[in-house]
């Protein structure tokens, strides 16, 4: 038989603490808030919705929106402006960003907040942002920017994207920029 060190030992004896240690927490785990001690399985049904519970609703492609985004960043270039555009779909989430060569590191995020306001608005950037004289609280709305700047694109009169820039050294050309983005969708 082999003798062992007192390192093994102790080494050993330490193992074998931490293995109970988290066999004990792991049954107290279990019977926690349970009463009894063990751990009680709750049955989980399946639900199917109905076709009356659904709706549809409509979305840029990402191919319409990158031609969306390069019309803007090309109208701004084509200006001698330095801009990042931001495309974001009905529900806000951004669908293509292009920061543009030499835009400054704001411009992003501001072109990206842009578009997410106007397409909660369904309306031009300009014209909510004169909505804050009557009611400044808007500007507390999380991710929201009103600043001129982005313009929402609809079908069938709803939202379904907007098209935000910034970067430019007036909110006027930022919008004038996405215009000419949400254009390029009807050619």
């Amino acid at each position: 038989m082999r003798k062992t060190t007192v390192r093994t030992r102790v080494l050993a004896g330490a193992v074998a603490v931490a293995a109970l240690g988290t066999v004990a927490v792991g049954a107290v785990s279990a019977g926690a808030g349970t009463g009894s001690g063990a751990a009680t399985a709750v049955p989980v049904a399946a639900a199917t919705a109905g076709t009356a519970d659904l709706t549809t609703s409509a979305h840029l492609s990402v191919d319409a929106a990158t031609r969306a985004a390069r019309a803007a960043l090309e109208a701004a270039q084509k200006n001698g402006q330095r801009v990042s555009v931001a495309v974001v779909d009905r529900d806000g989430n951004t669908v293509v960003a292009l920061w543009g060569d030499g835009a400054g590191p704001q411009s992003p995020e501001s072109a990206r907040r842009k578009a997410f306001t106007a397409v909660s608005w369904n309306a031009p950037t300009s014209d909510l942002a004169k909505r804050l004289t009557q009611s400044p609280g808007l500007k507390d709305i999380p991710g929201t920017l009103f600043l001129a700047g982005a313009v929402p694109v609809t079908a069938k009169g709803a939202p379904v994207a907007a098209v935000g820039v910034a970067g430019a050294p007036s909110g006027d050309l930022d919008e004038q920029f996405a215009r000419a983005g949400a254009q390029a969708l009807s050619r």
